[in-house]
């Protein structure tokens, strides 16, 4: 089955001013990134529709879904220091919403088991009742309830943007249906995502965090999916995975400290996919954050190879991949989330 590709041109009409990092051209880098690396011919596109609003309201509240539309019709305003609403903003948001929704739909049926969600703003800050850190609808969360919708019982949120998924994790919080999985440079925006916070009530053990120092690349990374996030694949056994998939890990990022390249984004899509495929789980990757246009564009190509099966599974780490932090340093941080992890599962 050919992978989706789901997006809408409304996506670009989210409009966030002259110099903000999170700017229409993303979406245009991403788009051109595709076409000329030839995959056009190896996904199926679809046009992202408008989200169920019955659903968008099972993540975030009444009230603030009408904010976001007052504003608009207002002329625009913002959220946050960093969170603009344009007149455009809710027509891409729903869509941005929409997209997930439908790509989760699609894996979950019979039309594909992979998909690559191509829409802005991006999600994974968007709390239940306000929207922050450039996010006004937390898109990956309305593809998890999508699937619980679609009748998978246990869904897998696999977050690798540089930044704390903290929407995300408040979402879930109490669910023990979904497991939320961040990795993200520690001490940095937005100040969450410590290893001890680990859910709360029913939904205590399925909030795993795995905070990174800076510096952190390829290795270092696959190291993380190697020793936490497929242990944990296996041990929740997931009926859907999505994947919060920023890109401002790269290492040419103004908005990160890590060192990632587009090849090592590709290994950990690879991985990740060819845990999901011997399984028979869909998976849905959700574009986040990424502000360095041809780093953006690059890293979505690695992702959509692997997707695709345009690539082989490849162990060594690329030639010019840049030097990376301290390898105690890392191995570090992976103990100590491992010493959490082991009280709720065995991994």
């Amino acid at each position: 089955m050919s992978t989706l590709f789901v997006t809408h041109p409304a996506c670009e009409h989210h409009q966030t001013g002259r110099g903000h990092p999170e700017r229409p051209q993303r979406l245009t880098a991403v788009h051109r990134a595709v076409e000329s690396a030839g995959l056009l011919d190896h996904v199926t596109p679809i046009e992202a529709p408008e989200v169920d609003r019955d659903l968008l309201e099972t993540i975030h509240a009444k009230p603030y879904i009408s904010t976001i539309e007052n504003l608009a019709r207002g002329g625009g305003g913002w959220l946050d220091a960093d969170t603009a609403v344009s007149v455009g903003s809710p027509a891409a948001a729903v869509r941005a919403a929409g997209g997930a929704q439908r790509a989760a739909e699609a894996v979950c049926g019979a039309q594909s088991r992979r998909a690559f969600v191509a829409v802005r703003p991006p999600g994974h800050h968007a709390l239940p009742d306000r929207g922050m850190g450039f996010c006004l609808f937390n898109n990956a969360a309305v593809a998890a309830a999508a699937a619980r919708r679609a009748g998978r019982e246990r869904v897998m949120i696999v977050d690798w943007d540089v930044h704390h998924g903290n929407g995300t994790q408040a979402i879930f919080w109490r669910d023990p249906s979904v497991l939320f999985v961040s990795m993200h440079q520690e001490y940095w925006y937005p100040g969450t995502g410590e290893v001890e916070e680990v859910g709360e009530g029913p939904g205590e053990g399925t909030t795993v965090n795995i905070p990174l120092p800076a510096g952190t690349g390829d290795g270092g990374y696959m190291d993380v999916f190697t020793e936490i996030v497929l242990p944990l694949f296996s041990a929740f056994r997931p009926d859907a995975v999505v994947v919060s998939a920023g890109y401002d890990a790269h290492e040419s990022d103004p908005l990160g400290g890590m060192v990632l390249t587009a090849a090592g984004f590709g290994r950990l899509a690879l991985v990740l996919d060819d845990a999901a495929q011997k399984t028979g789980t869909p998976l849905v990757a959700v574009l986040e954050g990424g502000y360095d246009l041809p780093a953006l564009g690059a890293s979505v190509v690695a992702t959509l190879d692997a997707l695709t099966g345009r690539v082989l599974p490849a162990e060594a780490l690329p030639a010019d991949a840049p030097p990376e932090t301290s390898a105690m340093a890392i191995r570090g941080r992976l103990r100590a989330v491992r010493r959490v992890a082991l009280t709720h599962w065995r991994i």
